[in-house]
């Protein structure tokens, strides 16, 4: 997602993601404008879940 916005529409809308995670729907509405913190994306992995990090494959040590 690109935006805090696109996710929070994805995810049902302002209204219902507040009622998910127990917020209110305008502290919700501010993340449309400010971002999701990082808090809450930690202690909403079923909601959020954690990008999976990318692992550059490292080259065998060459012999001299």
């Amino acid at each position: 997602m690109s935006s805090a916005k696109e996710l929070i529409e994805s995810l049902g809308g302002s209204a219902k993601l507040a009622a998910r995670l127990g917020y209110s729907i305008q502290r919700v509405e501010n993340w449309k404008a400010r971002g999701i913190p990082a808090q809450v994306r930690l202690d909403h992995p079923d909601v959020f879940p954690l990008p999976r990090a990318r692992h550059r494959a490292k080259s065998a040590p060459q012999a001299p």
